[in-house]
This record gives C-alpha cells, sequence and structure tokens, in this order.
C-alpha cells in the first residue's frame, strides 16, 4: 500500500517563495500521474498542477508563470516550487498520485496536507 508525505509549508509573506516536496513510499506495480491539489477554508479542493511519468505537466491558471511542478521519478517524489506567493494562494496543499497496486487496481491515493499561509 503506498503512503504519501508532505512536506515543506509554512508561513511567508506576499511575495515570498516555498517548496513543497512528496515522497511516495509502500509497494504498488507503478506510481503514474502525480499532482499538487489545495483547498482553501470555505472552498472546495481545486487542482493546483499535475504531472506524469514522462513529464508533461498541467497548471491550473491562477499558478501559471508562478509555480512549478517536478518530480524525480527514482525517488516516486513530486516537489512543487512556488514563486511569488499570494495571500490568495493560502491553502493545505494536498498531494496526490495514481497508483496501480500489485493486484492492478487503480486508485488515487491523497496525502495528509501540508499548510500554507501568505500574509500580506
Amino acid at each position: 500500500q503506498v503512503q504519501l508525505v508532505e512536506s515543506g509549508g509554512g508561513l511567508v509573506q506576499a511575495g515570498g517563495s516555498l517548496r513543497l516536496s512528496c515522497a511516495a513510499s509502500g509497494i504498488a506495480f507503478s506510481i503514474n500521474a502525480m499532482g499538487w491539489y489545495r483547498q482553501a477554508p470555505g472552498k472546495q479542493r481545486e487542482l493546483v498542477a499535475t504531472i506524469t511519468t514522462e513529464g508533461t505537466t498541467n497548471y491550473a491558471d491562477s499558478v501559471k508563470g508562478r509555480f512549478t511542478i517536478s518530480r524525480d521519478n527514482a525517488k516516486n517524489t513530486v516537489y512543487l516550487q512556488a514563486n511569488g506567493l499570494k495571500p490568495e494562494d493560502t491553502a493545505v496543499y494536498y498531494c496526490n498520485a495514481e497508483v496501480v497496486t500489485i493486484l492492478r487496481d487503480r486508485r488515487a491515493v491523497w496525502g495528509q496536507g501540508t499548510q500554507v499561509t501568505v500574509s500580506s
């Protein structure tokens, strides 16, 4: 069973930067697309960015040009470099992975979340 552990959240001033990391551990046939989502208080969880094993990326319009997603397939780790942070980026950031189990089932696995707070 695969588990995701996020790190790197915190408090930063507007205009600052943070780097989030998410490491996958456990047994699986494969880990396919990975990504970051976020949920602000009173709002629905929304996509931030995703990346395939081949490195194809997709970003929410609100973060394009400011955030960069990357991954290290050998380490089963995905990163989110967040620059030019704005107060509206404040949210709990969740890591997500599409996992194919050893029984060949496809499952979406979520991390526990890491808080990002941007002060104005």
